[in-house]
């Protein structure tokens, strides 16, 4: 049986590679780790995963690629784990780069249920920002 240990990327379709870029690198802290020309893709560092924004008419599997934003082709949302997690110095850092975070709440993810925030990008696919897991009970 395979074991996953954690998301190693995710690929994105985007229609617009510098508000994307910026949004990813500025904002959220992932900069550009490698640009691959061939296939019309740049690759940003998110910890010790990559978020791979595939730029239009990218070369990755062109014959099945669709536009970005056609059904079929979405993602509900997908989430980086922020460490260290301060809800308010994050929420003013997102508010600082225009944009409205969603409440803190507490959610489920891949550590146990912690403490989280929704946000969108640029092209409106949805960011969740994961904080650390709340203690066992019993534990402190």
């Amino acid at each position: 049986m395979l074991k996953v240990r954690e998301i190693d990327h995710l690929v994105l379709r985007v229609r617009n590679p510098d508000a994307m870029i910026r949004f990813y690198g500025t904002v959220l802290g992932c900069p550009v780790h490698r640009i691959d020309e061939k296939n019309r893709l740049v690759q940003l560092r998110a910890g010790r995963g990559l978020i791979d924004l595939l730029l239009p008419e990218g070369g990755i599997d062109a014959a099945g690629a669709e536009a970005a934003g056609t059904p079929g082709r979405n993602m509900d949302h997908f989430c980086l784990r922020i460490d260290p997690w301060d809800a308010d110095a994050i929420c003013a850092h997102l508010r600082a780069h225009g944009l409205d975070p969603g409440p803190v709440a507490q959610r489920f993810g891949a550590e146990g249920r912690g403490p989280s925030i929704y946000i969108t990008d640029p092209e409106g696919n949805t960011v969740e920002l994961k904080g650390p897991p709340e203690p066992a009970d019993g534990q402190a």
